[in-house]
């Protein structure tokens, strides 16, 4: 899993050759006994032929006897191989699904996200399905390998008793062959693009889910669901190609297969009409004819199954090529340390620049949502460096410049929309199980009530993204995580929007009580948080252009209170 082929840079095509390659010794194997099951196949009309035609020369019980044995060890070895063939390359493919499925969600869980450009259902998808198909080369390949020892052994037969019939195989498959990998070609690019779709729907419907509440709440879940209808119109209209692609090659191989069949057959007949060959070498020829079904249809489906690898694994790889959205530094910062937010360009923020003493309250009250969301995004590393003009220092080192443990030590950026997690309330608050403020986190936020309406208390069970817990409670919960883990500097951004004003009038008194001495930033238009910080910061039009006590600033600024006081 730590290879450092794994771990690198690659294409699609990189990625199944990383797979074949860690399953070699497997698809050896596999290979080895699904060959001599199909070896076994091919080698039973022959053995029928040899059979009829030893029969009826020696006309002999021993003889029968002895053809008979000769079957039972044929069909033993085509049952055996087949069993324990398709054991090993199973789970050799389930396994190498498992590996990409574990490496692709560890790249979305990074510390450092990845610039892929995807949501995380698509990603999701990446991580199911396309690991799945990816995965299909291990198994593909072997049975491709056998087919074709079937098809030699067949044709070589078939040419010992005549070179027509021996060239007739070889040729036709080679025709068949042909025409189907130029179909194939198209399978893989729908099968793609079908991919794609389907995880643009799966991504629709997560974002749906989360926000499922607020759009009922503003009458905007109609046109989201129409848009989600559109998204998902267009996934199934993609789908039905994709089938109808794929049905139009399995019917070009059925029929061209059967054609094949049939031409080997009347090839037979006429030669044994004709005195070329003998009754049993037609009984034979016959045999094999129907047999070559079966590994011309696997042979002309493996095309099909390689481009589909090989778009999944294409896809794969737009996640684990992906690079970092920022390096992350090998500095350290000094424990304690303030917030210095040091001329910052960013899209609405123009030269943005305060400072937050260590062990200081302060509060953030942006005029522009827009401007909020981008000063948190910056704080969160969730915009790389070199994306934005200026500096931001913690403990007086660059941001830019820490280590991802030190970032995380020493600042949390706590989003407003922070995610619930299945699981305990004591899980969602703290997930590593060390924090020492638990219960004063708890009380801190409020979340006593919820913790007190259940028999189980904090172990009480929470469903995916919190489902059974209203929005002013999963709000409530993601503020008890972000104040357990007591970090140096705490950043919160709306921390109490979906809770009515007397718990958060609560709710500022206990950040503000819980956190001093230690450096607090909250972006908020929020009153009662205002009233408890030390210091408020005005930013309009990305720059701060007042500060002061909340009061203050709602005596002398007007501009100010108007925009707060609700």
């Amino acid at each position: 899993m730590s290879t450092p082929d794994v771990q690198r840079s690659r294409p699609g095509s990189d990625i199944l050759r990383t797979a074949i390659r860690r399953n070699v010794g497997a698809m050896v194997w596999g290979t080895v006994l699904m060959g001599l099951y199909q070896a076994g196949e091919t080698a039973f009309p022959i053995a029928l032929g040899l059979i009829v035609e030893h029969t009826m020369r020696e006309r002999s019980a021993g003889a029968l006897a002895l053809s008979v044995a000769a079957l039972a060890v044929i069909i033993t070895t085509v049952s055996l191989s087949w069993r324990f063939g398709m054991r090993i390359l199973q789970k050799a493919n389930t396994t190498e699904a498992h590996r990409w499925r574990v490496r692709v969600a560890a790249c979305g869980l990074q510390p450092v996200a990845r610039r892929t450009g995807l949501k995380s259902g698509e990603v999701l998808t990446i991580a199911t399905e396309d690991a799945d198909q990816t995965a299909d080369i291990v198994e593909v390949v072997p049975i491709l390998i056998s087919s074709m020892i079937s098809l030699l052994i067949a044709a070589v037969a078939l040419g010992m008793a005549s070179l027509r019939l021996g060239l007739l195989v070889m040729a036709g498959t080679v025709a068949i062959l042909s025409v189907l990998s130029l179909m194939s070609r198209r399978i893989g690019s729908s099968t793609k693009e079908q991919q794609a779709r389907v995880a643009r729907a799966g991504a629709k419907v997560a974002d749906l889910i989360t926000g499922l509440r607020p759009l009922h709440g503003f009458g905007g879940n109609h046109a989201a669901f129409r848009s989600y209808r559109k998204v998902s119109t267009e996934a199934k209209e993609q789908s039905v190609t994709v089938a109808r692609v794929n049905g139009v090659y399995a019917g070009t191989a059925l029929g061209l297969n059967a054609i094949l069949a049939v031409s080997v057959t009347l090839t037979a007949g006429w030669l044994a009409f004709d005195g070329q060959i003998d009754i049993g070498q037609l009984v034979m020829a016959v045999g094999l004819a129907q047999f070559i079904m079966e590994p011309l249809k696997q042979f002309s489906d493996m095309p099909k199954y390689v481009m589909m690898a090989r778009a999944s694994a294409e896809r794969m790889a737009l996640v684990l090529s992906a690079p970092a959205v920022a390096d992350p530094g090998t500095g350290r910062a000094a424990p304690g340390g303030d917030l210095e937010i040091d001329c910052v360009r960013y899209g609405s923020l123009q030269g943005l620049k305060f400072q937050v003493p260590a062990g200081e309250f302060t509060a953030i009250a942006a005029y522009q949502p827009r401007a909020a969301a981008e000063l948190a995004s910056v704080l969160a590393l969730q915009v790389p460096p070199e994306a934005y003009g200026g500096v931001v220092r913690v403990g007086g080192r660059e941001l830019a410049g820490l280590t991802v443990d030190s970032v995380r030590e020493h600042i949390l950026v706590n989003p407003y929309d922070g995610e619930i997690f299945a699981g305990t309330l004591r899980s969602n608050i703290d997930p590593s199980g060390t924090s020492r403020t638990l219960s004063e986190a708890v009380e801190a936020s409020l979340l006593t009530d919820v913790v007190a309406l259940h028999r189980e208390g904090l172990d009480y069970e929470v469903r995916d993204r919190g489902a059974n817990l209203s929005g002013g409670q999963r709000q409530r919960l993601s503020l008890a995580r972000a104040l357990a883990a007591d970090t140096d500097v705490l950043v919160l951004r709306d921390p109490t929007t979906a809770v009515d004003a007397v718990t958060e009038q609560l709710i500022a008194r206990n950040i503000a009580e819980l956190r001093r001495g230690r450096t607090t930033l909250v972006i908020t238009s929020s009153p009662a948080l205002l009233d408890a910080a030390d210091r408020v910061l005005v930013v309009d039009d990305g720059v701060v252009t007042a500060e002061g006590t909340h009061r203050k600033l709602l005596a002398t600024d007007p501009a100010y209170s108007l925009a707060v006081t609700r």
